[in-house]
């Protein structure tokens, strides 16, 4: 795993354009079980904008909705392909991410990996990693607090117009 940490990510406006110009998340590493991040994430964006899907190779449905085994399968392009997977992982999601043609790749919380970072921007994707897009679209529409983050350290606050 990698200690340092050189990558500088889109700024907090490029996060915001990106969320606000995107209409199809696919959520890679998704899971049934209400007591996993993602799907807590999948209950707050499926009441969003997004239209979303589900990526697990495992699993037939969550949430009554169908879930893919891979990004090939989805029946639409995603614009943000959402990962929840492990660091050894990455690379492999990226190959896919970039094969399908998304337009974004977004790492959840704790998952940081420059390599995979530097050659998904060389194939012209914007790149986030160890971001929460719950959160971050939480936090740019105003609703941390009613999306449950009510820590103090967090703002509910909106920063961006």
């Amino acid at each position: 795993m990698e200690d340092v940490r050189t990558w500088i990510g889109p700024t907090d406006r490029e996060r915001l354009d990106l969320i606000r110009r995107s209409k199809t998340v696919a959520i890679v590493g998704a899971s049934d079980n209400p007591g996993r991040a993602s799907f807590f994430v999948a209950t707050y964006l499926l009441s969003s904008h997004f239209d979303l899907y589900f990526v697990n190779p495992r699993l037939t449905q969550i949430l009554g909705k169908p879930v893919y085994p891979s990004l090939a399968a989805l029946p639409v392009v995603p614009d943000i392909v959402d990962v929840f997977r492990k660091f050894d992982d990455l690379p492999n999601v990226l190959e896919e991410t970039i094969a399908v043609g998304a337009k974004a790749l977004w790492l959840q919380l704790g998952l940081w990996h420059e390599g995979v970072a530097r050659k998904g921007e060389a194939a012209g994707l914007t790149v986030v990693m160890d971001r929460c897009l719950k959160i971050e679209h939480a936090r740019f529409h105003g609703g941390l607090h009613l999306a449950g983050f009510d820590t103090g350290v967090i703002s509910s606050r909106r920063t961006i117009s």
